[in-house]
């Protein structure tokens, strides 16, 4: 009785390994050479490279609000309205990445090599440690104003006399650098406003700065 059901235990063992086999070997997923037209495509390789480098610099802004939310989070700097808004920062600014990727994918480009744009070393954050939330607004306003000069990079370059990328060029003008002259002045207004709140309170204007941007007054 014991052999037999040894006996049954093997079989069922193999029978389970062969069906494994066999259905991983009808599942396994095999793409042929497909031949599609390119004609559509005619974003310039010059043009390209830029967008490329262009959400690379998103994502490293990205990278550096997640080094800010990450450092205002901690226990003994505890301010969470800091925190939140550069947590909030840091997902815009990957937004921006996703935007700048999707759009390349509409026309035709970005259909490898992906993942590099994400492996970047440009990516690891400049500074994790501010000594103030005002410092750290500081910060964040060079850093906007420096991706904002890069996406005039970008322009400038996608604006070449030999080939004007007018949909990508007018993309950027209306969509990111409106965005980014908006973020920009909300920023600088909220470091006037800490700078007088500390320079009345000290310590205290920060502590009440922190409070009002947990609570979504500024």
């Amino acid at each position: 009785m014991l052999y037999t059901c040894k006996m049954k235990s093997f079989v069922f063992t193999v029978f389970v390994i062969c069906c494994a086999v066999f259905t991983s070997a009808e599942l396994e997923c095999r793409s042929e050479n497909i031949h599609v037209p390119t004609e559509w495509i005619d974003m310039k390789d010059f043009c390209v490279n830029s967008m490329r480098g262009q959400i690379e610099e998103e994502l490293k802004a990205a990278m550096q609000y997640m080094a800010m939310g990450a450092h205002f989070s901690k226990d003994i700097v505890n301010k969470p309205g800091f925190a939140k808004t550069f947590f909030e920062a840091a997902s815009e600014e990957r937004q921006h990445a996703i935007k700048l990727i999707s759009y390349l994918l509409m026309r035709g480009e970005l259909t490898s090599k992906v993942s590099e744009l994400i492996k970047s070393r440009k990516l690891i954050p400049t500074k994790t440690s501010w000594p103030s939330g005002l410092e750290a607004l500081k910060d964040a306003l060079k850093l906007e104003a420096s991706v904002t000069q890069k996406i005039r990079k970008v322009i400038k370059v996608c604006e070449d006399d030999h080939f004007n990328d007018y949909h990508l060029v007018d993309y950027l003008t209306g969509d990111f650098l409106t965005e980014q002259y908006h973020g920009q002045r909300d920023i600088a207004g909220k470091v006037s406003t800490l700078e007088k709140l500390k320079q009345k309170h000290g310590a205290l204007g920060e502590f009440l700065f922190d409070k009002k941007l947990l609570n979504g007054e500024l």
